[in-house]
């Protein structure tokens, strides 16, 4: 009976930590290609192979994967970044998200990411504390840098861009990997903390993800407040440093707080608009304007509840919106590829969205601003 007992723990912890994980990831992270097959031309191929690529928000640190290696599952990997021509991309740290999450309402009191973070196997640090799991996804990032440095380099400063970029130029398939918080609760109510996360290379900050902290309220939160006092005293000295704040997933209020109080420009890192899908994460017109007044982008998404048709052609019909309603220089992508999203295409598949923005009329400028320009652009400016 012992050793029945003894097999029955060993096959629950082989299932729980070999078979969990994976499961999870290829659940969470699809590619649907639906009814209608997606094509592209040759023109639109060719001019894909020309632009400077840059993506505001992917959550692949979450999961437990080799990113050097091409995977057969979820959207994100560094060969599939190169085969998109992507030059840089956000990493996001997703540290914490609740029971039941919808777009609505919820409460901040539970956790799913914790029985993740333990059947990935990941050190007994990060089981009790959000800060030491951003600290991990930072580590994350450093060690396939030094695994692989042709292909990966981490953007921390101006300095660090520029030599992505002249990489690039001169053929190089490098890709930027850029840090970013999802939601300020990592820095477990400690300003000092903030300063050991920018130590640790986070250069952009969300200030709330999917429930209310300590730092601002949540559009999908219990009460959706705006700043708190710790989080007016976050914003300031995330400006100080030089990271770059992000606006998606606070609440109304915060939005309109942050946007009072800032002095640079922000981003929206993933969603869409309501204009042309009126979910509660989105923005509104005003916000748009406001954001595009201080030189801010907003991040188009591809998943249903930030675009709600998520083909190419409903992907490019937000940023018609955008475009008409303040101007192209205040559009970028903000995928949120393997953020629990469902999307018609990978990464390496970017080209369809550079066909539909020519099917739309698009000229090669403003898809080259679409693209990455305008990210590249704030990021020069931005970043220390």
């Amino acid at each position: 009976m012992k050793r029945i007992i003894v097999g029955l723990v060993v096959l629950g912890a082989v299932g729980f930590f070999g078979v969990l994980p994976g499961y999870l990831d290829r659940s969470s992270n699809r590619v649907d290609v639906g009814d209608v097959a997606l094509a592209l031309t040759p023109a639109a191929e060719e001019l894909h192979q020309e632009l400077l690529i840059a993506d505001l928000h992917a959550d692949p640190l979450l999961w437990r994967r080799d990113l050097l290696k091409r995977l057969d599952h979820g959207h994100t990997d560094i060969p599939r970044l190169q085969a998109g021509n992507v030059a840089l991309q956000v990493f996001g740290s997703v540290s914490k998200t609740p029971y039941g999450q919808n777009y609505d309402a919820n409460p901040s009191d539970s956790d799913v990411i914790t029985a993740l973070v333990i059947a990935n196997g990941q050190p007994l640090a990060t089981w009790g504390s959000l800060y030491e799991r951003s600290l991990y996804h930072a580590q994350k990032l450093e060690l396939l840098q030094q695994r692989s440095p042709q292909d990966l380099q981490i953007v921390r400063s101006r300095s660090d861009l520029a030599l992505v970029l002249q990489s690039r130029a001169a053929g190089s398939q490098v890709v930027g990997g850029l840090l970013a918080l999802e939601g300020a609760q990592p820095l477990e109510g400690d300003l000092d903390k903030l300063d050991g996360l920018f130590a640790a290379g986070y250069r952009m900050i969300g200030l709330a993800h999917f429930f209310d902290n300590a730092v601002a309220g949540s559009m999908h939160g219990m009460d959706k407040y705006g700043l708190t006092n710790f989080g007016r005293a976050v914003v300031a000295r995330a400006e100080e440093l030089g990271m770059i704040i992000d606006l998606a997933h606070s609440s109304p209020a915060a939005v309109t707080e942050i946007l009072d109080m800032v002095t640079r420009p922000v981003v929206f890192s993933h969603g869409g608009v309501k204009a042309t899908c009126d979910f509660n994460r989105n923005l509104d017109d005003e916000q748009i304007r406001r954001i595009a007044i201080i030189g801010g982008v907003i991040g188009i998404g591809y998943w249903d509840a930030a675009v709600c048709d998520t083909s190419p052609a409903g992907i490019v019909a937000a940023m018609n919106h955008v475009r008409e309603l303040v101007g192209i220089d205040h559009i970028g992508l903000g995928s949120d590829f393997d953020g629990g999203t469902t999307t018609r295409f990978d990464t390496s598949e970017l080209a369809y969205i550079t066909q539909a923005l020519m099917d739309a009329g698009y000229s090669e400028t403003e898809i080259r601003a679409v693209m990455g320009e305008n990210v590249l652009r704030l990021l020069r400016m931005s970043l220390p």
